[in-house]
C-alpha cells in the first residue's frame, strides 16, 4: 500500500514531493530518520487535496507538521507519509479594520508578529520569540508570559479527512492552557483569524524587544531544542514554581545521556549537543519525571510529542516511561 501511494503522490503531486528527506531537516530538534514521503503543498487547495487522497489510504502512517518545533521523531524514521506546511502557505490578510488578520497556517510565527508590529496591532505580542508555524501554535494553544493564542483567536478553519473545510469559532470551543480539541479531533488547521487592538506601533515594538531580550538571556538558543519540554501545571507552579525551577531543584541541570543534555541555561530544555538520538532525550525526559515526582509529589507532563515510525503520536513522557518504566503511584 505504502509504495502504491507513493507512486501515486508522485504522479499527482510531483514537483512538491520529496523521498529523499530525513525528520531531522525540518525537526527543531535535529532528531529522527528517514521519511518515506514528505509533501509540501503550495495552497490550501493543494493541502486539501493531499489529505483527502492521503487519507483513502487508510493504513499508511500519516502526520501534517508545521516546523516540527515540539516534535520528537524517532530515530528509526517515519515508515509513511508526511505533510509539511511552510512557507509556501504563509498568506496573511486584514479586513477593513484593520485590525482583524485572517493568515495561512504556514506563516512563521515571529514573522506574523513583526507583520502585525508594523501596523501597530497589539494583543499577540508574547509570541515574538515563538519558533514554529501558526497552524502550530493554535494546535498546541500555543504562546509564553502564560498567555496563549486561542485568546485572540477569532476562528480557526480546518481541513478534515475528507480534505473539506470546516469553520470553528474560539467562542466556541472547549480549550485551556496548552490545550486545543484539534490535538484529538484530526483536523488540520488551515487559517487563522486573529482579534487584534489599534495601538502604538512604537509601544509595540518596544514591548516585544523587552520579550525577545528576556527570552535571550534565559533560553539556549545556539543548540537544537524543541523549546520548553514540560508543561507548567498551576498547581505545581503556586506550590513549588515553574518546571525548569523544580527540574534544576533536584541537581539534574546540565545532565547528560549520550548527546542529549538538560541545558545548563534552563533546566526546562533538552539539547541536541550533536548526534543525539530519541532515546537518549527520552532517558532524560524519564529521569526527569522521576526525580521531580520523588522530591514534589508532582508528576510533570511533556509539552513535546513523541511521534513513533508507525504515525503513533503521543505525549514524551508517555512513550519514555513505556521505554524506561512508569514513574508515580
Amino acid at each position: 500500500m505504502l509504495n502504491q501511494l507513493i507512486e501515486k503522490c508522485l504522479s499527482e503531486f510531483g514537483e512538491i514531493c520529496n523521498t529523499s528527506s530525513n525528520a531531522a531537516d525540518f525537526s527543531y530538534w535535529k532528531i529522527g530518520g528517514p521519511v518515506k514521503l514528505l509533501i509540501e503543498p503550495s495552497s490550501v487547495e493543494q493541502l486539501q487535496k493531499a489529505i483527502k487522497y492521503i487519507n483513502l489510504y487508510s493504513d499508511v502512517p500519516s502526520l501534517c507538521v508545521g516546523d516540527g518545533s515540539n516534535l520528537l521523531f524517532d530515530s528509526a524514521g517515519f515508515d509513511g507519509v508526511i505533510i509539511k506546511i511552510g512557507n509556501a502557505l504563509s498568506k496573511l490578510e486584514y479586513d477593513q479594520t484593520g485590525t482583524i488578520a485572517t493568515c495561512e497556517a504556514g506563516i512563521w510565527v515571529p514573522e506574523l508578529a513583526y507583520q502585525l508590529s508594523l501596523k501597530g496591532l497589539t494583543g499577540v505580542e508574547h509570541i515574538c520569540g515563538i519558533p514554529g508555524r501558526i497552524g502550530g501554535l493554535v494546535y498546541m494553544n500555543g504562546g509564553s508570559n502564560r498567555r496563549s493564542i486561542l485568546e485572540n483567536t477569532l476562528k480557526v478553519e480546518l481541513i478534515n479527512r475528507l480534505g473539506e473545510l470546516e469553520v470553528e469559532h474560539a467562542k466556541d470551543l472547549p480549550f485551556s492552557y496548552r490545550t486545543s480539541p484539534f490535538q484529538n479531533d484530526g483536523r488540520i488547521v488551515a487559517r487563522v483569524t486573529l482579534s487584534l487592538m489599534q495601538g502604538e506601533r512604537k509601544v509595540v515594538r518596544a514591548k516585544m524587544r523587552s520579550i525577545l531580550a528576556s527570552r535571550r538571556k534565559k533560553f539556549p538558543r545556539k543548540l537544537p531544542n524543541c523549546g520548553s519540554v514540560f508543561l507548567s501545571d498551576p498547581k505545581m507552579y503556586d506550590l513549588i514554581g515553574p518546571p525548569g525551577f523544580a527540574i534544576e531543584k533536584v541537581g539534574l541541570k546540565g545532565l547528560k545521556q549520550g548527546q542529549a543534555q538538560i541545558s545548563p541555561v534552563h533546566a526546562n530544555f533538552i539539547v541536541n549537543n550533536g548526534g543525539a538520538t530519541s532515546d537518549d532525550v527520552l532517558y532524560l525526559i524519564r529521569k526527569i519525571r522521576q526525580d521531580v515526582y520523588a522530591d514534589t509529589d508532582f508528576l510533570m507532563d511533556c509539552e513535546a510529542r513523541y511521534v513513533a515510525p508507525n504515525g503513533g503520536l503521543c505525549q514524551a513522557h508517555i512513550k519514555a516511561e513505556a521505554l524506561f518504566g512508569s514513574v508515580g503511584k
